[in-house]
């Protein structure tokens, strides 16, 4: 279990780049790559004149020639190849069940406008606990065994939800890169405050400081046991989707957190997952959690 890093792979420069990014990462961690390519099922009524075996040798071309390019670039790297028939979002969840991390791409809609992150995507992201990492074309240079590995980790903290997992993941990613972690949290006045008419500003100091403290001892933790991690923290008055995003630009990669809920009308992200996933400059890590 968790003894492998595992990418979707498609045939399109976004699925490429995010299945460089994953062999840097399984180098790094020292594990296996296996490589999925879900075939889809039924596909007739799509495309007319693909048949099945047309398809499952289109399915093994893309495969192979993917993992060759990676096999040159990592001789000493295993790498395996899996085609599932199945829907894409429930193969590449079934194939990240037994995964220490699924690796998908997500494709670039123009400039900083931001990126679009498919419905496939989202709902592998939705159906599974592993944590799942992002990946644009703009950063497959960001191979985690390449020099940027020591680029910062920038995650997103929650102080009113459980974040062991997040927190675990980040600065276990930190400390297996060398490099910094700094720690984001965006807080609000309670919406009782709309109603006075004149704020302290005395009030809202006292609520930063205390909010500051609060963040410090959801780090402590996580210091003590990794206590080679360069630890920096960021608390401020505002929001936080757009702070990690900021923040993404220039780091190796952002970590943020996702609440696991089961919803009749499909996957569900929090604001600031949405927020992050769409316009970070750096690949997104989204880590389940109660």
């Amino acid at each position: 279990m968790d003894d492998h890093v595992t990418a979707g792979v498609d045939g399109s420069p976004e699925s490429r780049a995010a299945a460089l990014w994953a062999a840097g990462e399984a180098v790094l961690r020292r594990v296996p790559l296996r490589l999925v390519h879900a075939v889809d099922w039924p596909l007739d009524p799509v495309f007319p004149g693909l048949g099945g075996q047309d398809a499952d040798r289109w399915a093994d071309r893309v495969l192979a020639d993917t993992s060759e390019e990676l096999q040159r670039r990592h001789p000493q790297l295993e790498i395996t190849t899996r085609c599932p028939t199945a829907r894409p979002a429930a193969a590449l969840a079934a194939e990240a069940a037994d995964a220490a991390l699924l690796v998908l791409g997500s494709r670039g809609i123009g400039g900083l406008v931001g990126f679009l992150v498919g419905s496939v995507a989202l709902a592998a992201v939705a159906a599974t606990d592993t944590p799942v990492v992002l990946v644009r074309t703009a950063d497959e240079a960001q191979d985690g065994s390449d020099s940027d590995a020591g680029a910062g980790i920038v995650v997103g903290v929650d102080i009113h939800e459980a974040g062991d997992r997040v927190l675990d993941f980040a600065f276990e990613e930190a400390a297996r890169r060398g490099c910094a972690l700094r720690a984001v949290h965006g807080w609000k006045l309670p919406p009782a405050y709309t109603y006075v008419p004149f704020f302290d500003p005395d009030d809202e100091r006292d609520i930063g400081r205390s909010v500051t403290r609060t963040v410090d001892d959801m780090l402590l933790p996580w210091r003590r046991k990794y206590p080679a991690v360069a630890v920096t923290s960021s608390v401020f008055r505002g929001s936080p989707g757009e702070r990690l995003v900021q923040e993404s630009r220039g780091a190796g990669l952002v970590v943020v957190g996702r609440r696991r809920r089961r919803s009749p009308l499909g996957p569900h992200l929090g604001s600031v997952a949405h927020a992050v996933l769409h316009h970070a400059a750096a690949p997104v890590a989204v880590v389940a959690h109660d």
